[in-house]
C-alpha cells in the first residue's frame, strides 16, 4: 500500500533524451521485420512493368518446382477481399494494370533470396494499352473536385478578385511549379504476419496501428478484434505510413493462405510507386496591391495530379486562405487524373508546395515594390483568420520574422539583388513565412496507480522517431507529481485505447490530451480514497467530447525562415552555409526531440529547393530516378549551420497542456527561403523546383 504524497512537479520543457534511446543504439528495440516467429518464410512482389493495361497470363508452374518456394499468390487465385477504404489495399483482385510498379503477383518462398529469384523469374504477360502520365494544366481531363485532401473545400471565393486586381496600382501574375517528390523514411515498408487460430497478428511499419486495424479487418473481411496490429518501434514515415499501405495486406493475405508466419519487407526502388508520394503541383498567383504593398486582390488557382485508379487531390492552395489579409480572394483546386501511382501524405501536405509558391510571390512582389520583404509580410498581417472571420488562437507570426531577422543579422541585406560578393561568390539572404493547421484529434488512454507507487499509461500511439514515447511519459509525470522514472508507459499495439494517427503534427496535442485527462481523472479518483492506493487503480479517459465542446477559432502554428544562399559565378553551384527558423509552436514539452523535428523539416525543406526532384519517364510511365542514388537528398555536409529556435509560446485554447504540433512546420517555409535568397545572391527567379546550377549559368527565369 503506499499514499500518494505531494511531489516536485516534472516540468515540461526540460531537455529529456529518449526514453527509448539505449534500446535503439543496442540494437534491442524491434522494428517491423525484425520478430524472430517460428517457421517464418519470405513474401516477395512481382511489379508491372507497363503503365496501363490488363494482365493476359501469370504462369505460376514456371516457379513453383523452384528451391523453397511456396507458392505464387495472383488475381486468379488470391484471398478476395471486401470493399476496401482505400485503394492501396486493393491487391490481386482482377487483371487490370493501374500503373507501372503496381503489384501483380507475390512469390512465398523460405528464404527472401529464393523468393526475390523466382519473382525475378515468374512470367507475367500483358496487353498495354496508351497512358498518360504527364501533368499539363491545358490537360483536356482536368476537373474542380468538390474537396480536396482533409475535406477542405476545393474551391473558396470572397468579394470580387478579378475586379479588385484589375484595379490595383500594383498587379502581379507568376506560376510556379513543384515536381513529384518522395517520402523515403529510413526504414522501409515491412510487415511481419501470423495467423494462428483465427488471430492476425501484424507487426507492421505505419504511423497508426488503430487505423491499420481497422482497414485490414474491413478488407479481410475479419472483426477487427481478431486483427492485432504491433507498431512498437517505427523508422520514420513522413506521411507514407499513414494508412495501410499494399505490405501490410499483401502480408497477411499469404500468411492466411499458407498458415505460416510471412514477412514482406519492400525495397526502396518499390517505395517509389506502392506507398504514395507528393504530387506535382502548378501554382499560378496573382497578387493585386496598394503601392504602399498592401493586398487587394489574392488569387491562387493550383493543378495538381492524381490517379485514374483513386482520386488523392493536395490542398496545396489551403494555406493561402489563412495568411494574408486582402479583401477579395480565391483559391481554387484542379485535378488531371494520369495513369500514375495514387499520391498521398507527405511532409505538411497541401502546405509545404502551396507555401513554397505564395512565399515566392510574396518576395517578388516586394521587389518590385522595392520594400523590404519582412516589411511587406508585416503590412499585410490579419486580424482575424481572412478565410473565416473567425479569431486565432494565437498568431506570433510577426514576433517569428522580427526575432528571426535579430538573430540572423537581416539587418546586413543588401537592398538591391546581385549586390553581395564575397570572392567568386554571389552572396544573398532570404526568409519566408510558415503556417500548419493547430489539429488535435480524438484519443483515448488509461492511467493505472499500483502500490507500489507506480503508475502504468496505455494508449495506442505511434512513436515514428519523434519521440513521442518520451514527450507522453513527460506529460504523464507532469500531471501526475512524479518524476518520469515512475512512468511506465505502454505504446504501439491495437489492444491498448485507441489513438489517433501520427500525422497532420497533431500526435503529442492529441494523445497528450489523452493521457493528461486520464492522470487527472486519476488523481481525483485516488483522492476520493483518501489518497490510498491499496490495490492497482484505473480510470479510463477520451477527448472526443472535450474536442467537440471547443469554442470556433483559427488554430495554427506559425515560423519564418532565414536562409543564406552562395552562387559559384562560375559553376552556378548553390551553397547554403546557414539556414535559421524562429517558430510559435504552443509549449515545447521536450526541447532536444523538438529541436530534432524543426531541424529535420528544414532539412528536407532544403533537399526540396536544390535536389529532389521525380522525374517521369513519359515513355514507360514511371519514375525513372527510383533509388537514393539518383534521387538525391541533403546529408550533412550540405548546411554547416542550421538552427532551431522557438517563442514561449503557451496556447491554451488548444488543449490543456498549451501545445501544438512541431513536426512539418519547419519544412513548409524553407523551400521558399532559399529560393528567395538564391534571387537575392542573383537576380535569377526560378520558378520550378528544384533550382539547378545550369539556371544559375543560364540566367533566365525557368
Amino acid at each position: 500500500m503506499t499514499t500518494l504524497q505531494d511531489a516536485p512537479q516534472q516540468v515540461a520543457g526540460v531537455p529529456r533524451h529518449r526514453l527509448e534511446g539505449g534500446a535503439k543504439v543496442s540494437g534491442a528495440a524491434r522494428y517491423a521485420a525484425e520478430y524472430p516467429l517460428d517457421g517464418l518464410v519470405h513474401a516477395w512482389p512481382v511489379l508491372a512493368d507497363i503503365a496501363s493495361g490488363r494482365i493476359t497470363a501469370v504462369d505460376e508452374a514456371a516457379v513453383t518446382g523452384m528451391a523453397g518456394v511456396l507458392g505464387v499468390l495472383w488475381h486468379g487465385n488470391a484471398p478476395r477481399l471486401q470493399e476496401p477504404d482505400t485503394q492501396m489495399l486493393n491487391q490481386l483482385q482482377d487483371d487490370v494494370v493501374h500503373f507501372r510498379g503496381e503489384v501483380v503477383a507475390l512469390v512465398v518462398a523460405t528464404t527472401p533470396e529464393q523468393a526475390r529469384e523466382a519473382a525475378a523469374r515468374l512470367p507475367v504477360t500483358f496487353v498495354a494499352r496508351d497512358h498518360a502520365v504527364e501533368l499539363r494544366e491545358d490537360d483536356p481531363d482536368a476537373y474542380v473536385p468538390e474537396e480536396v485532401n482533409a475535406g477542405f473545400p476545393s474551391v473558396s471565393e470572397i468579394g470580387d478578385p478579378d475586379g479588385a486586381f484589375a484595379a490595383s496600382p500594383v498587379r502581379f501574375e507568376a506560376t510556379y511549379a513543384t515536381p513529384g517528390l518522395h517520402n523515403n523514411p529510413m526504414e522501409m515498408h515491412a510487415t511481419t504476419a501470423a495467423y494462428v487460430d483465427g488471430l492476425l497478428t501484424v507487426y507492421d511499419s505505419n504511423q497508426g496501428g488503430s487505423g491499420v486495424q481497422r482497414s485490414l479487418a474491413a478488407a479481410l473481411g475479419l472483426p477487427p478484434e481478431h486483427v492485432r496490429v504491433v507498431t512498437e518501434h517505427i523508422g520514420g514515415g513522413f506521411g507514407s505510413k499513414g494508412t495501410a499501405r499494399p505490405n501490410v495486406v499483401l502480408a497477411a493475405m499469404a500468411t492466411m493462405t499458407h498458415g505460416v508466419p510471412v514477412r514482406l519487407v519492400l525495397t526502396r526502388q518499390h517505395e517509389f510507386a506502392l506507398v504514395g508520394y507528393r504530387t506535382p503541383t502548378i501554382s499560378t498567383f496573382r497578387l493585386g496591391a496598394d503601392r504602399d504593398g498592401r493586398l487587394r486582390s489574392i488569387t491562387h488557382e493550383v493543378t495538381v495530379q492524381t490517379s485514374r485508379h483513386e482520386e488523392f487531390v493536395e490542398q496545396a492552395a489551403v494555406p493561402t486562405r489563412h495568411m494574408y489579409a486582402a479583401p477579395d480572394r480565391r483559391t481554387r483546386h484542379h485535378a488531371v487524373p494520369l495513369d500514375v501511382p495514387i499520391p498521398s501524405w507527405m511532409r505538411a501536405p497541401g502546405e509545404c508546395p502551396g507555401m513554397y509558391a505564395l512565399e515566392s510571390a510574396m518576395d517578388e512582389l516586394a521587389a518590385e515594390l522595392s520594400l523590404d520583404p519582412i516589411e511587406l509580410r508585416i503590412r499585410n498581417e490579419p486580424e482575424v483568420d481572412p478565410e473565416e472571420g473567425t479569431p486565432f488562437s494565437s498568431r506570433h507570426l510577426v514576433d517569428c520574422l522580427r526575432r528571426g531577422a535579430e538573430l540572423f543579422g537581416w539587418d546586413e541585406r543588401a537592398p538591391r539583388p546581385r549586390a553581395m560578393l564575397d570572392g567568386r561568390e554571389l552572396v544573398g539572404l532570404g526568409v519566408a513565412s510558415s503556417i500548419y493547421p493547430a489539429m488535435v484529434m480524438p484519443a483515448s488512454a488509461s492511467a493505472t496507480a499500483t502500490p507500489d507507487g507506480r503508475f502504468r499509461i496505455a494508449i495506442n500511439a505511434t512513436d515514428i522517431g519523434t519521440g513521442g514515447r518520451t514527450a507522453l511519459a513527460v506529460l504523464a509525470a507532469e500531471v501526475l507529481g512524479v518524476g518520469v522514472d515512475a512512468v511506465d508507459l505502454h505504446i504501439g499495439h491495437s489492444d491498448l485505447p485507441e489513438a489517433g494517427v501520427a500525422g497532420g503534427s497533431s500526435g503529442t496535442s492529441s494523445w497528450g490530451w489523452a493521457v493528461h485527462k486520464a492522470c487527472r481523472s486519476l488523481l481525483d479518483e485516488i483522492a476520493g480514497r483518501g489518497g490510498r492506493v491499496d490495490a492497482p487503480i484505473t480510470v479510463d479517459a477520451s477527448t472526443a467530447d472535450d474536442i467537440q465542446a471547443r469554442p470556433e477559432l483559427a488554430r495554427f502554428a506559425f515560423g519564418a525562415q532565414f536562409v543564406e544562399a552562395r552562387v559559384d559565378v562560375d559553376t552556378g553551384e548553390i551553397r547554403v552555409p546557414r539556414i535559421l527558423g524562429v517558430f510559435a509552436a504552443g509549449r515545447i514539452v521536450n526541447p532536444i526531440t523538438a529541436r530534432s523535428q524543426f531541424l529535420g523539416g528544414m532539412t528536407m525543406g532544403l533537399g526540396m529547393a536544390l535536389m529532389e526532384h521525380g522525374e517521369m519517364d513519359p515513355a514507360f510511365g514511371d519514375y525513372a530516378n527510383h533509388d537514393l542514388a539518383s534521387y538525391h537528398v541533403p546529408v550533412c555536409a550540405d548546411v554547416r549551420d542550421m538552427q532551431a529556435h522557438w517563442l514561449d509560446e503557451r496556447d491554451d485554447d488548444l488543449n490543456p497542456m498549451g501545445t501544438k504540433g512541431i513536426g512539418e512546420i519547419g519544412i513548409v517555409g524553407t523551400a521558399a527561403a532559399v529560393t528567395n535568397a538564391v534571387f537575392h545572391a542573383t537576380g535569377i527567379r526560378v520558378r520550378s523546383l528544384p533550382v539547378l546550377p545550369e539556371d544559375m549559368l543560364l540566367g533566365t527565369a525557368r
